[in-house]
């Protein structure tokens, strides 16, 4: 079984341990992720800015990238999810509709990987703390994510796991819109950060670095000690006593 991790342009640049620590999460149920280093942005910003030819551009070098492989695991439901939009950029292209269709099929983000295809839910992990979760918009509405972080979570021993007020609510983020409505965006963002710290965790956590990126940083302009992790790396703590 060839698994292949895609690690996404956020978490490559910017939060590297979050590949790390989903590869050693993995490693330790016998996968071994394969990475393919011709991988690249999946297109996404392009995608969703209406600029389609430029997004088949990127499609192109990720399904030559991915083409061999079984699966592909992401630590985003976000870009999991711009992987799924692949059909609608080849539909009256054929041969690549086909390859398209391919690795939307073999493509998971890594907590759907780890509860539907690993099985697993218990982790042994133990993590002292005070966290709420905050779902991301594209991994819930696109990839349907609900019920395996939560699995995953609940069977964190010493962890309690509290409930983010409105925590459905869009973080503000949205890539370019944050860029092109950066009023909104602040407005959005700061309205969530309110809410996480009316839950008084200590930790938040999520699956998208883009929107614990942008929660992150609104809470640190604001001098608040709230802090920020994927849930891979959350697990892989509590697993490794890191």
């Amino acid at each position: 079984m060839k698994v292949s991790m895609f690690i996404t342009c956020i978490s490559d640049a910017v939060y590297p341990k979050v590949g790390e620590a989903m590869a050693r999460l993995l490693a330790r149920y016998g996968v071994q992720l394969e990475f393919p280093e011709v991988q690249t942005c999946c297109g996404q910003p392009a995608y969703n800015s209406g600029y389609w030819n430029e997004a088949r551009q990127a499609a192109l070098t990720i399904l030559e990238a991915f083409e061999d492989s079984d699966f592909v695991i992401a630590p985003s439901g976000s870009c999991t999810g711009m992987l799924h939009h692949y059909p609608k950029l080849f539909q009256d292209d054929p041969i690549n509709l086909a390859k398209a269709q391919n690795l939307q099929r073999k493509s998971y983000e890594f907590s759907q990987f780890m509860v539907q295809v690993l099985g697993v839910t218990d982790l042994g992990a133990v993590f002292p703390h005070k966290v709420t979760y905050h779902p991301s918009c594209h991994g819930t509405r696109i990839l349907g994510i609900r019920d395996e972080p939560m699995q995953l979570m609940q069977n964190v021993k010493a962890m309690e796991l509290v409930p983010l007020p409105f925590a459905e609510d869009c973080c503000g983020f949205g890539g370019t819109f944050a860029v092109k409505m950066s009023d909104i965006s602040g407005a959005m963002v700061t309205e969530k950060s309110d809410h996480v710290l009316e839950s008084e965790a200590e930790v938040l956590t999520g699956l998208d670095m883009g929107c614990l990126m942008n929660i992150a940083g609104n809470l640190r302009y604001r001098h608040k000690p709230v802090r920020v992790m994927h849930l891979a790396e959350l697990l892989y703590e509590g697993v490794s006593g890191q």
